[in-house]
């Protein structure tokens, strides 16, 4: 066991414009719980408050759109009745001394009609089929083949961030996250294996990432950049099997680069692949992108408290962010500051379902003397 002055890992720190009480962040972690019109409650008040001591959550991914929406039961961040729910859970975890960002999400292509408006098709660069099945309200269906965005269309996406953004802003986070990983939209527009477009948003690099600096720009102009971070899975295969780019140095370097004008709190990394694997491809290096950015990096994926101290040891995150722990675990910085043991959430309880595996995980409580 680690002694806890080999680590900054519990230490405060500043990320962008907030003071965090350590270096641990909560991952996004969709759990499928929110019932009517992608509104939060009093459900996930309790949920969020009870893991403010970790030094920053990210939000679940939350629709910036009825057509960003892929999953059902999922919470949607665009219309009143959805910022109200949501400043119950920021007042909550702000009553804990907690900070958390509001992760904005379209999922492009990895959709149903079901789940769209009007019972429309998916949207996405291109008209490519993903593989898989997503989540309805009737049970999980095949993802059919999208339809392509008209160019004209794209203005009006970019809107719909924006939109998300303000409405972010209105329910009381302290800033947002763009998702822009896991192979949905805007991963989608990144990627020459899903984008296969001829106007300026498809086939050269600077093309394919103009969908994404565009997001970014119309965000930070509502946020500051120091309020806003940005998540990236350059080597992620999920959301159907997704191939990655096929020069993803050149495509991501050239995007990571192009963010630094932006100043943003953080650069947040999938290192490997969404829920599955650390292992990097032999022609990537992560780390080498990392550094190209000029400002902080939070480290995701499949961490342990031993990763999580070697990656400040040799100072190859300033921030790591736990998933899955988190779901029974809602003390997990204590835990792992003391050694405890985690409890293990059966995989059952991760989407869907009701307060059982959500909010009734126990903690460890104050010490007890004898």
């Amino acid at each position: 066991m680690h002694k806890l002055t080999d680590t900054d890992l519990f230490q405060p720190v500043t990320i962008g414009a907030w003071p965090l009480a350590n270096r641990i962040v909560m991952a996004p972690l969709t759990r499928c719980r929110v019932k009517i019109d992608g509104i939060p409650g009093p459900m996930q008040a309790t949920y969020y408050a009870q893991r403010a001591s970790t030094g920053l959550i990210i939000s679940e991914a939350t629709n910036i759109s009825p057509q960003g929406r892929g999953y059902a039961y999922t919470p949607g961040i665009f219309t009143g009745a959805q910022i109200n729910g949501w400043r119950q859970v920021t007042d909550a975890v702000h009553a804990e001394q907690g900070k958390i960002v509001c992760q904005l999400w379209h999922v492009g292509r990895f959709s149903h009609p079901s789940l769209q408006p009007d019972h429309g098709l998916p949207v996405a660069p291109s008209p490519i089929a993903p593989e898989g099945e997503t989540f309805t309200e009737q049970g999980f269906q095949p993802v059919p083949t999208p339809r392509a965005l008209e160019t004209a269309e794209i203005p009006g996406i970019v809107e719909q961030y924006r939109h998300a953004a303000r409405c972010a802003q209105q329910a009381g986070f302290d800033g947002v996250e763009i998702h822009s990983a896991n192979c949905y939209l805007l991963e989608q527009f990144i990627r020459d294996a899903t984008n296969r477009r001829s106007d300026q948003y498809g086939g050269s690099i600077e093309n394919r990432t103009r969908l994404v600096l565009e997001v970014v720009e119309a965000v930070t102009a509502i946020w500051g950049g120091d309020r806003v971070g940005i998540r990236l899975s350059p080597v992620t295969p999920s959301a159907g099997n997704t191939p990655i780019d096929s020069d993803v140095m050149a495509t991501y370097g050239y995007l990571i680069e192009q963010l630094n004008r932006f100043n943003l709190a953080y650069l947040h990394f999938v290192e490997g692949a969404t829920r599955d694997s650390r292992e990097i491809p032999e022609h990537v290096d992560l780390q080498k992108l990392r550094t190209l950015f000029e400002g902080p990096y939070i480290a995701n994926n499949q961490y342990s408290a031993e990763l999580a101290y070697q990656a400040r040891r040799h100072d190859t995150a300033d921030l790591v962010c736990f998933g899955r722990p988190f779901i029974a675990n809602p003390d997990l910085v204590e835990r792992l500051k003391s050694g405890a043991a985690l409890a293990e959430a059966p995989r059952e309880t991760w989407y869907g379902g009701d307060e059982r595996g959500y909010t009734d995980w126990p903690t460890l409580g104050p010490p007890q003397t004898k």
